[in-house]
């Protein structure tokens, strides 16, 4: 049987999840799928010690020793920021190997780039697992919707803050709390600014961008907040209202080019993420032909994004030729109707001393009821404080209230204007 050979780059979690995949867990079934054994013959490390690792694999921190090797077939490429992935990642196109990476941040700088410089090598440069982990998102936005026009696209791309969110509203823990129980849990590092800050799940959005319309936007202009603000009151106002906090990532191409956003954002519960609790991922996409998508499943772990990498080994295996140009045909999208496009309702949360200074804000509110309109209130006493929230639209920033609050945005997805014909008072 022919065997292809196979060198990782970063031996972490991505890296040892590929490794136990390979050698252990789906070697046979890898074998029948392909019709070829695959050898790991060479593992490029940080820092040496001893891993009991098979004789026959070459563990080494220097790159000169894998590229040394007489035969590389496929690189697995999970060595975290730009450099030197970029540069191994270039090394590796010259010597006539096909790679397949994980890494969202090299892939969001310079993905485009490297993409293009594959394609001049004639061999592939695949990434489905530094997206969405385990969730054949890539795939299905290049291969299966290269017709439809993809109008929206809005997801939950990082499992640590959808972890922490989902914690905090089912058991009424505190950020800090969920924070570190999530790291000890392994769902995040020791520095999780990355996760929180909601920088994951730009960089992840922005390969996106580059797949569904072949350009990015301005990133100096894409509002990006994280969840580190969010407060247990929050998410149990959203409750009141019937609706759940998500860090989504948003995006959209409109008449002023493309549109993108990362921040806590509340959905219905006719919103299809809004069951989609814990450490998974969601997406959902809206076309003009087959209308909306969704895609769930576990977006990071070792498992997850092993599986996304072997499967890109499969692909390739069984395309044999690199795409010359994915012509997908989303970026010349139709204009959105106009209700949808300028439908955008908000939920605001107040801090109060009293029930009377509600009604003395809600006074203020109604007499500038031009600028402002109000769906739905709900006030609630929470560990002995009490708290009052508004969905509205209209412009709430153009008045001048006396107490100060949070805004957040609410998905127009599956949002439904006559259910908020409810007033929930405490």
């Amino acid at each position: 049987m022919e065997t292809v050979k196979v060198v990782l780059l970063g031996f972490g979690t991505v890296g040892s999840g590929v490794y136990d995949s390979i050698l252990h867990t789906h070697q046979e079934k890898l074998e029948k799928v392909i019709g070829k054994k695959v050898e790991i013959v060479g593992i490029l490390v940080k820092t040496e010690k001893d891993r009991q690792l098979p004789e026959n694999i070459i563990v080494t921190t220097k790159i000169e020793e894998i590229l040394a090797l007489p035969k590389i077939d496929y690189v697995f490429e999970a060595i975290v920021g730009i450099e030197p992935a970029y540069s191994y990642t270039q090394l590796f196109l010259d010597r006539g190997c096909h790679v397949i990476s994980a890494n969202k941040e090299l892939l969001a700088n310079r993905g485009e780039e490297l993409s293009e410089y594959a394609l001049n090598k004639g061999k592939f440069l695949t990434f489905e697992a530094a997206v969405a982990g385990g969730i054949p998102l890539l795939r299905t936005i290049i291969q299966l919707l290269q017709v439809n026009g993809i109008l929206v696209l809005e997801g939950i791309l990082n499992g640590t803050s959808n972890y922490i969110l989902s914690k905090m509203r089912n058991e009424k823990l505190s950020f800090g709390e969920c924070l570190q129980e999530a790291q000890q849990l392994g769902y995040a590092e020791a520095n999780p600014e990355s996760d929180i800050s909601g920088r994951d799940a730009f960089y992840k959005q922005m390969i996106l961008s580059s797949l569904i319309y072949h350009e990015q936007p301005d990133w100096e202009k894409v509002e990006r907040v994280g969840i580190e603000d969010v407060a247990l009151e929050d998410l149990a106002l959203g409750e009141g209202h019937g609706l759940r906090l998500k860090l989504l990532a948003s995006l959209k191409r409109g008449d002023e080019g493309i549109q993108a956003t990362v921040k806590p954002t509340f959905v219905s519960s006719e919103h299809p993420l809004y069951n989609v609790e814990g450490v998974d991922n969601g997406i959902v996409i809206k076309t003009d032909l087959v209308g909306t998508l969704m895609l769930q499943g576990p977006g990071a772990g070792s498992k997850a994004t092993a599986s996304a990498m072997i499967e890109d080994l499969v692909q390739i295996e069984q395309q044999k030729q690199p795409l010359q140009q994915v012509h997908r045909y989303s970026y010349q999208t139709q204009t959105q109707n106009k209700k949808e496009a300028n439908e955008s309702i908000q939920l605001a949360v107040f801090p109060l001393q009293d029930k009377e200074e509600w009604l003395s804000l809600k006074a203020i509110l109604n007499e500038n009821s031009k600028s402002v309109n109000i769906l739905q209130e709900v006030v609630k006493e929470l560990d002995g404080r009490i708290y009052g929230s508004f969905l509205y639209d209209g412009e709430l920033e153009c008045i001048k209230l006396p107490v100060l609050y949070k805004r957040y945005p609410v998905s127009p997805i599956g949002l439904k204007r006559d259910h908020f014909n409810l007033v929930n008072i405490f």
